[in-house]
């Protein structure tokens, strides 16, 4: 009696573990998928290489590969130069605050980084009261003040100056009159700016009762 081919087809099958193709080998029935980060890398690392030849050529021809720009290189140029120049110093200048209201003056020199040198007001002359307020109170400490800046060679050092002038007070045009005037030649070539700190209210809080006498 003859085997059926089907069932020696099978016996002859072997029984043992099944192999696996031999490293870098790849199967025959499956084709071998390519990664999607093996396909990123490729792009980056092709990238890199264009951009490196790039500035490679670029420094070959004299320029960077990196394009930089610098204050030192805008200074180097003509016109750029002539522009910041008129912007002004490009350090900080000295303040000479003068702050005037109806009751004193009060006279602030600072340096560029906010430290005072001096600070006086007029009651620090002697004047008492409402002899404080007056012109004649405010101009003889702005003269005092200068006075003592001259004493301390403090006219050598400083380059650059802002006056800084806040309130309404007597005081205000008595401090313009004193730097105008004699007192203040040595530190009046100093001056490159002069601005108002005034406190402004629009609307705000409610103003005092107006004092009224007898």
């Amino acid at each position: 009696m003859g085997r059926d081919p089907s069932q020696q087809s099978l016996s002859q099958q072997p029984t043992g573990p099944p192999r696996t193709p031999p490293a870098g080998t790849a199967s025959p029935s499956t084709p071998q998928s390519k990664s999607s980060t093996g396909g990123v890398a490729e792009f980056l690392m092709a990238t890199m290489s264009r951009a490196e030849n790039k500035g490679m050529a670029s420094s070959v021809l004299g320029g960077s590969p990196y394009a930089s720009y610098s204050l030192d290189d805008l200074e180097g140029s003509g016109s750029t130069r002539k522009d910041l120049e008129d912007l002004g110093p490009q350090t900080e200048p000295f303040h000479f605050h003068v702050y005037a209201h109806k009751h004193n003056c009060h006279i602030t020199v600072t340096k560029p980084n906010r430290n005072a040198i001096i600070s006086m007001s007029a009651g620090n002359l002697g004047f008492k009261k409402a002899k404080r307020g007056t012109y004649d109170a405010a101009y003889q400490l702005t003269a005092y003040v200068m006075d003592k800046l001259n004493q301390g060679n403090w006219h050598k050092i400083i380059k650059s100056m802002e006056v800084v002038l806040r309130g309404f007070g007597s005081g205000r045009e008595a401090a313009t009159k004193v730097l105008l005037g004699a007192e203040g030649k040595m530190l009046r070539s100093t001056i490159v700016k002069v601005s108002d700190a005034t406190r402004l209210k629009f609307g705000g809080t409610r103003s005092p009762k107006p004092r009224r006498l007898g």
